[in-house]
């Protein structure tokens, strides 16, 4: 006896685009001897066609690759005979709370339809961000911005080293001097300093950091400081007075764009929606307005562009 393939085959291969349909039979013969031959003479269905109706409400394959976008990059690697079945599970569950949720009047409640409104804006405003900044995600963008920001500059000195941060100089002071007693760091770490982030689980340690990415009276001492060196005074910032050591140092190795893409392609996005926020923002006109007094504002000047986050 021969078995033909199921319908939903034809269907879950348009679904996949990338997944021809041969090596989808393939999966659906593993259940099945066989597949009919005039299955694989089909034309492939379009986004119109409907794979499933809630009380007459169609689900198209449209629908189903578009909720393809949402699934788990682990779980797309699923056969699809698998996967299809799923998403149009999914989308038909979907349907059935919102046809339930009309049904008992909730799309006209005022906050209901607020908080529609507020989404409708979302997927608009994200609409219009992907198209101005996904054309500018290149290989060569990216590739671009790896010479300039990496490839191109001279290999930066790291520091690995760890604190004990205390409230007040003269606490500190204290602690450099059990340190020189021959007190543990890490148990002293652990006990007094108020940095709880490192302090309890690493003992002060702040693994491997550049100059850039601490604050400057941070940096300034520790890559002042050799190896195995603690600090001999407080060191003071806006957090408080630091006790360092520095346990060891290097010259950072130019990291490949493989180990890096990821980053620059953030980086790129960054500065990619700044640059469409800000021309969208210039091709109006802004007035804001003292909530106390409902007067005008004067213009205030926005952030500036790339604009570093807080160090640590």
């Amino acid at each position: 006896m021969r078995f033909k393939t199921p319908a939903f085959a034809l269907v879950a291969a348009a679904l996949l685009g990338s997944t021809s349909f041969s090596s989808f039979s393939h999966a659906a013969d593993a259940k099945a001897p066989a597949a009919a031959p005039a299955a694989a003479d089909k034309a492939a269905p379009g986004p119109d066609t409907v794979v499933a109706t809630v009380d007459g409400e169609k689900i198209t394959l449209a629908d189903v690759q578009g909720a393809m976008a949402s699934v788990p990059a682990q779980l797309r690697q699923l056969p699809p005979n698998m996967i299809y079945p799923m998403l149009v599970n999914q989308l038909v569950d979907q349907k059935a709370i919102l046809i339930a949720a009309r049904k008992v009047g909730l799309d006209k409640n005022p906050e209901t339809q607020k908080l529609m409104a507020t989404a409708a804006d979302s997927a608009l405003q994200n609409a219009w961000l992907s198209q101005q900044v996904m054309p500018h995600l290149t290989d060569d963008a990216v590739k671009q911005y790896y010479e300039q920001n990496y490839a191109s500059k001279p290999a930066e000195e790291e520091v690995h080293a760890r604190h004990i941060l205390l409230a007040t100089e003269a606490e500190a002071k204290d602690v450099i001097k059990k340190l020189k007693a021959g007190a543990d760091f890490a148990k002293l770490a652990a006990e007094v300093s108020t940095d709880k982030g490192s302090a309890k689980q690493n003992g002060g340690d702040l693994g491997w950091f550049k100059k850039a990415d601490m604050i400057p009276a941070f940096s300034d001492a520790a890559f002042s400081m050799k190896k195995g060196e603690i600090s001999s005074t407080p060191v003071k910032s806006q957090y408080g007075y630091h006790v360092i050591q520095v346990l060891d140092t290097r010259t950072a190795a130019v990291p490949k764009l493989d180990e890096v893409k990821d980053k620059i392609r953030q980086a790129l996005i960054q500065k990619y929606v700044r640059e469409a926020v800000d021309h969208a923002a210039g091709g109006t006109k802004i007035v804001r307005f003292d909530p106390n007094t409902g007067k005008p504002l004067p213009d205030a000047p926005p952030p500036a562009a790339g604009q570093a986050a807080p160090k640590k």
